[in-house]
């Protein structure tokens, strides 16, 4: 008996416990919290908050910019009321477990309209958009017609007008607004309200586009205000039609729906405004497109576009595309890919990929991108930020984060290199950056700053021969492989050119090397080395002078008919890693 009460209190304390905690999580939105927040992001201020009440936010990323900046000086007051001021109302609110949930504000739309014939098919439909929870008219909410593609923004008193002229056995009408539940009214016919298919609001609503595109940048200058509300409103709906006309974005064949029309050719004077091309786009200034470019698009200036492009992009000026490139892209100045390229890009200037670049890049200045596969060309700079497992080739500097690949370039720089760099400086972190100091049959001293890896370094060489009467000085290049025995032991394997100076600029005298080093480490930085070398010199015009060596070749050389003079020779010194 005694067991079966202790059991009875156990379960009777854990259920009290449970309600308790299940109130305290219910009372999440009605703690009270203090804020003082200037200038501050959103996401700091809902970490502020959660650490205040002793709770957590939930939420999807793409319900608000979490950096967008705020300011709030609120004292005292409900954790509901912080977030209504914070979100305006366009954010809804539910607790679970700890828990506040954030997700859009469902609200819904009702129409309240009438038509009136004018005579000969023409007729006109105005009304009203109201809030079906509030009674409250909607401003900037657009109403549209999906079929004919005509579309109205509400005034400031929520009154749009539309105009259709034809013979048509149905007119529906959607109304839209961002943050709000789609609802359609059906004219010339019998009258009913069609709610459209609706997603579940704590699933992103819309489309990448509405969010980024029509709103920032290059965008905001060439669409005119009511485009951009056209944007929010209406994200995800889209037409097919074969043939658009524009001369601005704004004066359209698909008149303010352009940007909701996928087109199989369009036509733009000076610039058009489309959700995207599946044939053949031209336009003599800028093309805008929200979605995919499928197949060609030419432009004057530039093409901005919100998706991919699969095909062909020409501009004179400027290439921008949001998504992925797979094809060719071709532009006067700058090419901008903001994810992946996998084709050919041609640029009089910089090529610029935010992601993988799998093909070739041509600029005559700068090529960058993440990580590269195919290869890199580039008059001055290539610039790849992550992993080349390609080709690098530039005028003056190749730069990559991790070098799997191959590098041309005056300087090849990486942070960690396996691939091969040829240039007169090649630095990596595992890289080689050592100084020689050795001596040969033809000059005492020696020095050569050696950089690269294993598999193939370069060396710049510079030596005077110090002496009364033979003085010679030599400066070059050389290139070289070392073979690794083991930790202690390598044999290098080199080939140098060497400009040999022996009293007069006009001598051109060229000393060519082939060299080979047994390498000793004697410290962790200090290595010796020694071994053969062979020699081939070719002798300029000789002009006596001062005390500078007349013969560079040793006397146990070989003449040959052309001037030229070959011998054996030998190499020894030091070498430090710095």
């Amino acid at each position: 008996m005694k067991t079966k009460l202790v059991i009875l209190l156990l379960f009777i304390s854990g259920y009290c416990n449970a309600q308790l905690n299940q109130v305290d999580h219910i009372k999440n939105l009605s703690k009270r919290v203090s804020l003082n927040a200037r200038q501050e992001r959103v996401g700091n201020v809902l970490q502020v908050i959660s650490k205040a009440g002793g709770f957590y936010f939930a939420y999807n990323g793409v319900l608000f910019r979490e950096d967008s900046l705020v300011n709030l000086n609120l004292k005292n007051v409900s954790v509901r009321e912080v977030l209504d001021q914070l979100f305006s109302g366009k954010v809804d609110y539910k607790e679970n477990a700890g828990y506040i949930i954030l997700r859009y504000a469902v609200n819904h739309l009702t129409i309240e309209a009438e038509h009136i014939a004018n005579g000969d098919n023409e007729y006109t439909i105005s009304g009203y958009v109201v809030d079906t929870k509030t009674g409250n008219k909607v401003k900037q909410a657009s109403v549209y017609e999906k079929k004919l593609l005509q579309a109205a923004l509400t005034d400031n008193n929520g009154y749009f007008t539309l105009r259709f002229r034809g013979e048509h056995s149905g007119v529906i009408l959607t109304a839209s607004k961002e943050t709000y539940r789609d609802t359609a009214l059906v004219f010339l016919a019998d009258i009913n309200i069609k709610p459209e298919k609706y997603e579940d609001p704590d699933k992103e609503k819309g489309t990448f586009f509405s969010s980024t595109f029509g709103g920032r940048g290059i965008w905001r200058f060439l669409l005119s205000s009511k485009q951009r509300i056209q944007n929010l409103n209406i994200p995800s709906f889209l037409a097919q039609t074969p043939f658009q006309a524009s001369f601005t974005p704004g004066l359209s064949s698909h008149g303010s729906m352009s940007a909701s029309v996928v087109n199989k050719v369009s036509l733009n004077i000076l610039g058009g405004y489309t959700a995207g091309t599946n044939g053949f786009e031209i336009a003599g200034a800028f093309n805008l497109t929200k979605g995919d470019i499928k197949k060609i698009q030419l432009a004057g200036l530039f093409n901005a576009v919100g998706g991919s492009v699969m095909g062909t992009q020409f501009s004179g000026a400027y290439n921008d595309v949001n998504m992925n490139v797979d094809g060719l892209q071709v532009a006067g100045l700058l090419n901008r890919v903001k994810s992946k390229v996998r084709g050919l890009q041609l640029a009089g200037v910089g090529n610029f990929v935010g992601k993988d670049s799998k093909g070739l890049q041509v600029a005559g200045l700068i090529n960058v991108s993440k990580n590269t596969t195919g290869v890199q060309l580039a008059g001055v700079l290539n610039k790849t930020s992550g992993s080349l497992k390609g080709m690098q080739l530039a005028g003056l500097v190749n730069h990559a984060q991790k070098m799997d690949g191959f590098q041309l370039g005056i300087v090849n720089l990486a942070d960690s290199s396996s691939g091969i760099s040829i240039g007169l400086i090649n630095l990596s972190n595992n890289g080689y950056r050592k100084i020689m100091a050795y001596s040969n049959e033809v000059i005492n001293t020696n020095i050569a700053f050696k950089t690269g890896n294993a598999k193939l370094y370069t060396s710049l060489i510079a030596g005077k021969n110090f002496s009364d009467t033979a003085q010679v000085f030599t400066f070059g290049l050389g290139l070289g492989h070392d073979f690794i025995l083991n930790k202690r032991f390598s044999i290098a394997t080199e080939g140098t050119i060497q400009s040999v100076y022996s009293g007069h600029v006009k001598e051109a005298n060229i000393l060519y090397r082939l060299q080979a080093h047994l390498q000793v480490n004697a410290l962790s930085r200090l290595t010796f080395f020694a071994g053969p070398a062979y020699s081939y010199y070719v002798k300029g015009e000789a002009v006596p002078s001062g005390n500078n060596k007349k013969e560079v070749a040793p006397s146990w050389h070989r003449q040959f008919g052309n001037g030229a003079q070959a011998w054996l020779g030998w190499n020894f010194g030091c070498m430090v890693s710095i």
